[in-house]
C-alpha cells in the first residue's frame, strides 16, 4: 500500500463497487483506500513461480493457487472490513468462478519490498493471522531466497525461517512441497 487516496472513509460496498471499474487496484482497511504501488522484476518472478508452481502441483485436486489479482476480504471486527491483494494464495475450498475475494485462505504469500515490509510483517500478519482457514502466511524476500513462515500451531502461530536454494517449503495443508530454488528461479 502506498498512498491514501482520500482523506474520507467509504463504504465496503462503495470500494467494491469501484475495483471494478478502476484501472488500478486498491487495498481497503477499515474504510480507507489505498492505492496499489508496483514491484520489481524479482518480485514478480518469486510472486509468479510460486503460483506456477503451486499451480502445478495442485492441478485436478481441490486446493487452487491465485495471484495477485485476486483480493482477500479479511472481516477485523466491530463492523469493520479489510480487502487486501496478497501476492499469492493457496485456497481449498469450493470458490465460485464469478467471485470477486475469498475470506478463506489455506496459505497466504507476500513478496517483500521496502515501501510494504513493514505493512506486511505487522498490520497484514495481525489481521491475516485472524483468518481460521489460514495454515501458513509467507513472507519471501525478494533478492535471495529466504522465507519467514507464521505456521498455525495449536491455539496460534509460530514463526520459522527457510533459508538457501536446498531448503523445502513444505504445506501440507495443500498437501504440496516447493523448493526455495525454483521459488527463486530467475531471481537476480
Amino acid at each position: 500500500m502506498a498512498l491514501a487516496i482520500a482523506d474520507h472513509r467509504i463504504s465496503r460496498e462503495d470500494y467494491l463497487q469501484g475495483e471494478l471499474a478502476s484501472e488500478i487496484r486498491h487495498e481497503y482497511v477499515a474504510g480507507n483506500v489505498y492505492a496499489m504501488s508496483g514491484g520489481t522484476l524479482n518480485h514478480q518472478r518469486v510472486a509468479g513461480n510460486f503460483m506456477r508452481l503451486a499451480g502445478n502441483q495442485l492441478a485436478g485436486k481441490p486446493c487452487f493457487p491465485t495471484g495477485s489479482d485476486f483480493k482477500l476480504h479479511v472481516p477485523l471486527g466491530a463492523g469493520e472490513d479489510a480487502f487486501y491483494y496478497p501476492d499469492g494464495m493457496i485456497i481449498c475450498v469450493p470458490v465460485p468462478g464469478d467471485a470477486l475475494f475469498t475470506d478463506s485462505p489455506s496459505v497466504i504469500l507476500e513478496v517483500l519490498s521496502p515501501n510494504t515490509r513493514r505493512i506486511d510483517e505487522i498490520q497484514k500478519y495481525r489481521d491475516y493471522i485472524t483468518i481460521p482457514t489460514l495454515g501458513t502466511y509467507i513472507l519471501a524476500e525478494t533478492e535471495s531466497p529466504f522465507l519467514t513462515l507464521y505456521r498455525r500451531d495449536g491455539a496460534g502461530f509460530r514463526r520459522e525461517t527457510l533459508a538457501g536454494p536446498d531448503a523445502i517449503l513444505d504445506l501440507p495443508e495443500a498437501g504440496i512441497a516447493i523448493s526455495l530454488a525454483e521459488l527463486y528461479q530467475d531471481v537476480s
